[in-house]
């Protein structure tokens, strides 16, 4: 089989599937997969396909943005891998900020009961946060519907009251050039804001957030340490001095 004829075989799975693995690919084209992994990377650079641990995903659209109950089931074994971790980072007298992402969110159940401090924008996390009777501040805002948000210029204004030692934030894209990435302006700029105030940031997201870049810029990629599961080598060696990520291991 010619080379375009495997790629074009390789982006017609993809546009039916969203994500396909490496042997999946492999058995498909009957090729080797060395060559399949070749194949990815020409795509990739070509920017028609993301490669992600075992196989390819295929590149989102910048505007398209999931609600929180379609976030909520999506990689979930991961996103609580990430999210105990995250919270293990948490120590003692914090006062931290919880954005409204689905990944975050999972880091409740996880979180440290006593002598911590909570403020975030997200409407879902209320709940939680107060069944665990922990201290918790919600800033104002217009809620946004589709990811239970609260963004716009109130809330802007009302995050400006507070500092923090750390900051956890949900993105959408994760680009070691392009930075830190999210479908809404008016949530990208609360994002941006919650990072500003706080002595560390870390962003939380999984291997398929990685070579994703949406619409709004949030920050650069130097501004937070990144949480994620396992990636491939290459993919970390990308975001080396760049900027800090650890690894969780699933």
């Amino acid at each position: 089989m010619l080379t375009p004829e495997r790629h074009q075989l390789i982006l017609d799975l993809l546009k039916r599937k969203n994500i396909v693995k490496l042997q999946e690919l492999v058995d498909m084209t009957n090729t080797s997969e060395s060559t399949i992994r070749r194949d990815l990377i020409q795509l990739e650079e070509r920017k028609q396909l993301k490669r992600i641990h075992g196989g390819a995903a295929r590149l989102q659209g910048k505007l398209q943005e999931l609600t929180m109950m379609e976030k909520s089931f999506k990689n979930l074994q991961q996103k609580k891998e990430i999210a105990k971790f995250a919270a293990g980072l948490i120590d003692e007298g914090d006062s931290i900020y919880l954005d409204a992402g689905s990944t975050v969110k999972e880091m409740i159940e996880f979180l440290p009961s006593e002598n911590i401090v909570v403020v975030t924008n997200g409407l879902t996390h209320i709940h939680p946060l107060l069944e665990r009777r922990i201290p918790t501040y919600v800033i104002g805002g217009f809620a946004k519907h589709k990811t239970d948000a609260l963004v716009g210029r109130m809330a802007l204004a009302s995050l400006e009251e507070y500092r923090f030692d750390k900051c956890f934030i949900g993105v959408n894209g994760i680009h070691p050039e392009l930075g830190f990435t999210t479908p809404d302006q008016e949530e990208a700029v609360i994002k941006e804001k919650a990072i500003a105030l706080s002595r560390e940031a870390f962003v939380l997201g999984d291997q398929t957030k990685f070579s994703e870049v949406s619409f709004a810029k949030i920050a650069d990629i130097n501004k937070a340490t990144i949480i994620t599961n396992e990636l491939e080598d290459d993919t970390a060696e990308m975001y080396m001095g760049k900027t800090k990520i650890k690894v969780v291991t699933i």
